[in-house]
């Protein structure tokens, strides 16, 4: 099974969200990984009154052996759907990579 569905299986099975998107960002950063980079946007009624440290704890938790073997970087974007809809349904892009990215010139 590869990371991304290993991450999507468990954050659906650990938080059911309303709405979820996992983006593989792999490709924007150097190196031979093509799953060790991800941006991940959930929304679910359980962070409701949580604080973002405690919402993050909960996504750590369910990742711990994904972050332990092979995800380098994990963007977390965790709402309740009230703050959701307030953001207009939208993630804040990601930035591009400060530490070696393909894409930069020599």
């Amino acid at each position: 099974m590869s990371m991304q569905s290993r991450i999507e299986t468990k954050v659906n099975h650990g938080i059911e969200p309303q709405y979820f998107d996992l983006v593989n960002e792999s490709h924007m950063h150097s190196g031979p990984a093509t799953e060790s980079h991800f941006k991940l946007t959930v929304v679910s009624d359980r962070f409701e009154g949580l604080s973002a440290v405690k919402r993050h704890q909960t996504v750590y938790g369910l990742l711990a052996d994904e972050l332990r073997d092979g995800v380098h970087a994990l963007a977390l974007h965790l709402y309740s759907p009230a703050e959701w809809e307030v953001r207009e349904n939208a993630a804040p892009a990601s930035p591009n990579c400060r530490g070696g990215s393909k894409n930069a010139s020599v």
